[in-house]
């Protein structure tokens, strides 16, 4: 990986500490979607079993957000993407050291 530092958007990032972090992908609460609907938003598009889903979305409405997947920045905005596209709001944070 190269050093030094680059600018983006007006934030600059030190490449060296830049290394591969895994970003976060956060489900946050909605006063639109049902439970049962985000229930298996989740089980389909991330294969989580009803426990772990059920898990993430009572996280969600009772947290106002979960992380619902985490991976390299390209595979979590292909996740927040899916949510998009079901009605979900979701946005990403990158995972620290």
């Amino acid at each position: 990986m190269s050093t030094g530092t680059v600018t983006e958007g007006g934030v600059t990032t030190d490449l060296s500490e830049a290394r591969d972090l895994p970003w976060r992908v956060v489900l946050w609460n909605d006063p639109i979607n049902l439970i049962s609907y985000v229930t298996w938003v989740l089980q389909s598009l991330f294969g989580y079993s009803l426990d772990k889903a059920t898990a993430l979305t009572m996280e969600v409405h009772n947290n106002g957000r979960a992380i619902v997947s985490h991976g390299p920045r390209e595979k979590a905005e292909v996740d927040a993407n899916l949510l998009h596209e079901r009605g979900l709001w979701a946005t990403l944070e990158r995972e620290s050291d």
